[in-house]
């Protein structure tokens, strides 16, 4: 029987950059979202002091009946502790924090008028209940807790020894990876409780979903940190983990690992548009990961109060109190609420997006955090400067149109150098695309001075 073992599962999302358009100083046109990355793991993070709560979706794809997961978590959670959610909050919360392609319009060069200067802030298991617990207590593993959540059904469990705890968990029908032992062993000599959920059956046909929904848990530990080695135990390759964090105070960082902010504001050829999530992809992995195998990227950071530019609203107060931001204010009623667009005033939930590309040989640790001070604004950001193409006449747009071929050379190497792509075949696409190299022909200035009115003597 195969069984899958989680450190923090996820969904899949389709393969899918969906386009639309937004009014800010130019046009919101895609975004770089999770669902671009096979295997892309989801984790909501809501930190406050000590308080804690973990929101994990699942990327399981198989027989409901074989699902399981093993989480590592630092006390016994009781039954309100736990929750199940829906996958359309995290959906949200992604769509929201992804970086984005934008395009400008030039303007007509032969307009004159004063302009002002834009800048953009950087800005179950009950039926042998008994049976499970004497085999737990020959092996030394205490079931500390045990629940049915939603269509999960769960244990809180405690170990003496690994090689009791993963004796119990094969005899319970659970397939360990390699080199599991010794990994669940750290846990067990920091005096860590185990999560472990299956599916429920007839609670999952009760719920006439399809798909499993996140789990959420919510506990009080000093550690502000993400188990992710078990995780890497049984995997084929590089995980794809996206974390987002809310916090009071501002941007969230790694302290075991660097935290390195994507390259952004960089300019790129107009058919990027069609191809965006094989441009972000190629270039996470060529100018990103490969120089910073061992790094957390920061793909997001800002205010949840607003965004320039909204790949999507920003979550309303009933999301994210279901995410566990306790501290937003949520009016239940309609009447009360004038409008489902959050304000300003009284938020403070500022959300960090960190992407992890992760496998055991660069990731030998957890994941911990700290939740800094800094409120800047950062997001990934790629933009798309459409020519004028319209008639103009003047000198200045003469002047303008012999700027095109250097400002095209520059979008190539731009392109090239951030995806390893080859230079040529960049020319050649924008070539092809209307984005020419060679120079226009000016036309001689006297031409412009009486036109065709001009008679031949």
């Amino acid at each position: 029987m195969k069984r899958t073992f989680l450190a923090a599962a996820s969904v899949l999302a389709a393969l899918t950059v969906t386009g639309g358009a937004i009014a800010f100083c130019g046009f919101y046109v895609a975004k770089a979202d999770t669902s671009i990355f096979n295997k892309a793991s989801k984790v909501a993070i809501v930190r406050d002091e000590d308080r804690t709560v973990i929101t994990m979706a699942n990327d399981f794809e198989g027989e409901l009946k074989e699902f399981a997961i093993v989480v590592p978590v630092p006390v016994v959670l009781e039954e309100e502790q736990i929750h199940v959610t829906e996958n359309a909050i995290l959906d949200h919360l992604d769509a929201y924090t992804a970086p984005r392609l934008v395009e400008y319009f030039d303007e007509d060069p032969c307009i004159q008028y004063d302009r002002m200067e834009m800048v953009m802030a950087a800005p179950a298991m009950q039926d042998d209940a008994g049976a499970i617990k004497k085999s737990a207590d020959s092996l030394g593993v205490t079931i500390e807790a045990q629940y049915t959540v939603g269509e999960y059904d769960i244990l809180i469990l405690s170990a003496e020894q690994s090689d009791g705890l993963t004796t119990w968990l094969i005899e319970n029908g659970y397939k360990i990876p390699d080199g599991a032992e010794k990994t669940l062993a750290s846990y067990i000599k920091q005096g860590t409780k185990f999560f472990v959920a299956k599916v429920n059956l007839d609670e999952q046909a009760q719920t006439g979903l399809s798909y499993l929904r996140p789990l959420q848990i919510a506990f009080e530990s000093p550690k502000f940190m993400l188990p992710i080695r078990l995780g890497t135990l049984n995997a084929n390759g590089k995980q794809e983990l996206f974390v987002f964090t809310l916090t009071r105070k501002g941007r969230v960082e790694t302290t075991n690992y660097r935290t390195v902010k994507l390259p952004t504001n960089m300019d790129v050829p107009l058919y990027v548009k069609d191809d965006f999530g094989a441009f972000y992809k190629a270039m996470f992995e060529t100018s990103v990961q490969k120089e910073n195998e061992n790094a957390v990227f920061l793909e997001y950071a800002w205010d949840m109060s607003w965004c320039d530019p909204c790949a999507a609203d920003p979550l309303t107060d009933d999301e994210l109190q279901e995410l566990g931001v306790y501290w937003v204010n949520s009016m239940n009623t309609d009447a009360q609420r004038p409008s489902r667009r959050p304000t300003p005033q009284g938020r403070d939930v500022f959300v960090s997006r960190l992407h992890v590309s992760y496998d055991a040989k660069h990731f030998p640790e957890d994941l911990m955090f700290k939740e800094t001070g800094d409120r800047s604004n950062f997001q990934g950001r790629y933009v798309m400067r459409h020519p004028y193409t319209g008639e103009a006449e003047c000198e200045a747009a003469a002047d303008y149109r012999s700027t095109l071929p250097k400002r095209y050379e520059q979008e190539a190497q731009s392109l090239a150098n951030l995806t390893g792509w080859d230079i040529q075949e960049i020319r050649d696409r924008m070539n092809t695309e209307g984005q020419p190299f060679e120079e226009p022909k000016k036309e001689p200035w006297w031409k412009r001075l009486w036109g065709n009115d001009t008679k031949k003597g």
